[in-house]
C-alpha cells in the first residue's frame, strides 16, 4: 500500500491483535514480517503476514483527531460496500470499530502490489510511452466504475447526507477560510480571483446528477498502478468517501491533471509524454457515463476552490507556529496555482 504513515509497531499492541485476529478466525500462527509502510499524511499502516498471508492494518495516527475513529468506521463501510464490484480496490478483510481493542477503530485489507505513480515511474512505464497512455485511461476508467456502482444496493443508508450536497459546498469553505482569520499572524488570504471564483460558483450551481459514491479526494497520488500494466491496481485512501454528486470526482480529475510539461504542484510525474490530455480523458468519462457533463466547469472551479482553502489552512497554522513554515509556504503556492486555474477556467 502506498496510503498512510510509518507506524512504529509500538503503537499497536501485537499481542493484542493477534488475539483479536484468532477471535475472528484469521489465522493461527504467529505474525511475522511486521514492517510501517510509508505514503500519505493522514493515517498509518502496518504490514504484517500471517499463515503465509499478508495484511495491512490501517488505523489514525498515534495523536488522533476529534473525528479519527469514525474516519476509519467509515472507510471500512465504504470498502465493504464496494466488494463484488468492479471497482479496483484494497480488499476488506475484517474491522474493528471498537477502540477499546487497540485504542483507536482500525481494520485489516488485503495488500495490493502495485506502485504510486506520483512517487515514480518503474521501467517498465517510464520507457513506453503507449503504457503511460493507458494509465490516464486506466485513471478515468476506474472512476466510471466507482460512479457506476449504486448506492441504494450496497447497505450504505446513512453513509453522507447526499441532499443539499452541492448547496452546502460554497458556504462550508468559504466558512473554513474566514476562520483562517483566527490564526495568530495570519494576514488574511492574499488569493487571486477569490471574489470572481465565489461568484461563478453561487451563480452557476447545477443540479446535481444521480447520487453516487463519490471518493472526495481523486487525483493521481491516490491510485497505485500495476506494476506489470498500465491499469490501476487500486484505488486508495477513501477517508473522504461520501455519496453525493459524483461529478464532484471528476471535477477534481480537472482540476489536479499534470498539464503538458507533467508539472501540477505535487502531483508531477516524469516522463510525461505520452499520458493523455486532459480533454481527452474528459470526453472518454463522457462517452462511457449517463452523466450530463455540460456544468462540468463548475466542478473543476469547486474542486480548485475547495482543495485550495484546505491547503491554505496548514500555510495560516504556519504563522502561528503549529506547523512548518517551508510547508506552509509550499502549500501557499499550490493554492495560488489552483485559484489561478479556477480563474482560467471561468475566462474560458
Amino acid at each position: 500500500m502506498a496510503d498512510g504513515q510509518p507506524v512504529d509497531p509500538s503503537i499497536v499492541d501485537i499481542d493484542v491483535l493477534t488475539e483479536w485476529m484468532d477471535r475472528e478466525g484469521l489465522g493461527s500462527s504467529p505474525l511475522e514480517s511486521i514492517e510501517p509502510l510509508a505514503g500519505g499524511t493522514q493515517n498509518l499502516l502496518l504490514r504484517f503476514v500471517r499463515d503465509e498471508r499478508t495484511f495491512i492494518l490501517r488505523r489514525p495516527p498515534e495523536h488522533k483527531r476529534a473525528n479519527s475513529d469514525e474516519t476509519m468506521r467509515r472507510e471500512a463501510r465504504v470498502l465493504g460496500a464496494l466488494a463484488d464490484t468492479d471497482v479496483p480496490h484494497p480488499r476488506l478483510i475484517a474491522a474493528e470499530g471498537d477502540i477499546d481493542v487497540l485504542g483507536a477503530a482500525f481494520y485489516l485489507m488485503e495488500s495490493i502490489d502495485g506502485f504510486q505513480a506520483t512517487s515514480g515511474l518503474p521501467e517498465f512505464h517510464a520507457s513506453d510511452p503507449a503504457v503511460r497512455r493507458s494509465m490516464g485511461f486506466s485513471f478515468v476508467d476506474a472512476l466510471l466504475s466507482l460512479h457506476a456502482v449504486d448506492p441504494a444496493t450496497k447497505n450504505l443508508d446513512g453513509f453522507g447526507k447526499p441532499e443539499g450536497y452541492l448547496e452546502r459546498q460554497v458556504p462550508r469553505w468559504q466558512s473554513q477560510l474566514e476562520s483562517y482569520n483566527e490564526m495568530e499572524g495570519y494576514p488574511g488570504p492574499d488569493l487571486p480571483h477569490l471574489a470572481d471564483i465565489q461568484a461563478f460558483l453561487e451563480v452557476n450551481q447545477p443540479e446535481p446528477s444521480a447520487t453516487g459514491i463519490i471518493h472526495g479526494d481523486y487525483h493521481l497520488a491516490n491510485v497505485m498502478f500495476r506494476r506489470d500494466a498500465g491499469e490501476i491496481a487500486a484505488i486508495v485512501d477513501w477517508e473522504l468517501a461520501t455519496r453525493g454528486d459524483p461529478l464532484i470526482d471528476l471535477g477534481l480529475v480537472v482540476a489536479f491533471w499534470p498539464e503538458a510539461d507533467g508539472a501540477a504542484g505535487m502531483m508531477s510525474i516524469q516522463p510525461w509524454d505520452g499520458f493523455p490530455a486532459i480533454e481527452e480523458l474528459v470526453a472518454h468519462y463522457d462517452a462511457n457515463s449517463p452523466r450530463d457533463l455540460s456544468a462540468l466547469d463548475w466542478y473543476a472551479v469547486l474542486a480548485c476552490y475547495k482543495t485550495g482553502i484546505i491547503l491554505e489552512g496548514t500555510y495560516a497554522r504556519a504563522f502561528a507556529g503549529k506547523a512548518p513554515k517551508e510547508f506552509g509556504d509550499l502549500l501557499h503556492a499550490t493554492t495560488v496555482g489552483l485559484f489561478e486555474k479556477a480563474g482560467r477556467i471561468i475566462r474560458g
